[in-house]
């Protein structure tokens, strides 16, 4: 990777050294105190012990109510990636163990609506090796890759390196959130009319243009389009597709039949502006939100 420079303008014009902190602790402590803002997951526990004698070191649940363990790497050749698969593996193994830790942490509510389908672990280091990035292709997990770089003493920054994602895990756990009659995103597409799976193709298609940096996850009940953080999400009716959007709803002009505020309305998504797309049109209003959403988070 080309080295990443940072200027300061404002007068002379003066050149950031970049460099690492003294990992991982000083890291980790930050990420762990603002991991919402930074990767928009929940952080639970640190150094959370396991029953075979492991320490996950950060433990977290993300805004689509996935658990997300965070390993950071301490040197080149530490091979942290099948660390947290193995530590991924233990709590698939004890989902009660995880359950209990959101109860204590977050309530019996955010407990029931922990969704196994999208769990995943998060690297995080000061660079990885081709092998790392060529490794996470060949294993059946949800597995990203996080690089950063310290510049002076007040700016920090994240870049996704590289990220795998696979199909949903089956999960036949009940979530308190759905009905016997709620469906998953994937039987709510099959049932759309066709003139709506057009259009979602259309919309995911649009999306995943934006950036390389942006995937595509089905989820039980939505579908998430996401780089660090959820940037769309979206639910299939079988006459629309509703889109939820994280903007800042002071920001936006809602228009009856077409957008609307969900911040103290409940909802699947992810995101407070909502969006409903019946046809090419509504998709063509939609993009200047979209791209918004896409550069924003």
């Amino acid at each position: 990777m080309a080295d990443t420079k940072l200027f300061n303008i404002k007068g002379a014009v003066k050149e950031y050294q970049s460099g690492t902190v003294t990992l991982e602790k000083e890291l980790q402590t930050v990420i762990e105190n603002n991991m919402n803002i930074f990767f928009g997951v929940t952080f639970l526990a640190s150094e959370y012990r396991t029953t075979d004698g492991g320490r996950m070191d950060s433990i977290g649940i993300d805004e689509n109510h996935c658990p997300v363990i965070f390993e950071y790497k301490r040197s080149v050749k530490e091979n942290v990636i099948n660390q947290g698969l193995f530590y991924l593996n233990w709590l698939l193994d004890h989902k009660d163990s995880f359950k209990v830790l959101v109860i204590e942490k977050l309530g019996l509510k955010a407990a029931n609506n922990i969704d196994w389908s999208m769990p995943r672990v998060v690297c995080v280091a000061g660079d990885f090796t081709k092998y790392d990035e060529s490794a996470i292709k060949q294993m059946n997990r949800n597995i990203s890759l996080i690089r950063y770089k310290k510049f002076g003493e007040d700016l920090l920054m994240f870049e996704q390196v590289n990220e795998n994602v696979v199909s949903a895990i089956p999960d036949n756990e009940p979530v308190s959130k759905t009905k016997a009659t709620d469906k998953t995103f994937d039987e709510q597409i099959r049932n759309a009319d066709e003139n709506i799976r057009v259009l979602y193709e259309n919309l995911s298609n649009y999306i995943l243009s934006l950036g390389d940096d942006i995937s595509e996850s089905h989820l039980k009940l939505y579908a998430a389009f996401k780089k660090i953080r959820n940037v769309v999400t979206v639910v299939a009716q079988k006459k629309k597709l509703i889109l939820n959007l994280p903007l800042d709803v002071s920001t936006v002009s809602f228009e009856e039949g077409f957008s609307r505020d969900v911040t103290n309305i409940g909802h699947w998504g992810c995101g407070a502006v909502e969006l409903y797309l019946q046809s090419g049109a509504d998709f063509e209003k939609a993009k200047l939100l979209i791209d918004r959403a896409f550069d924003e988070n």
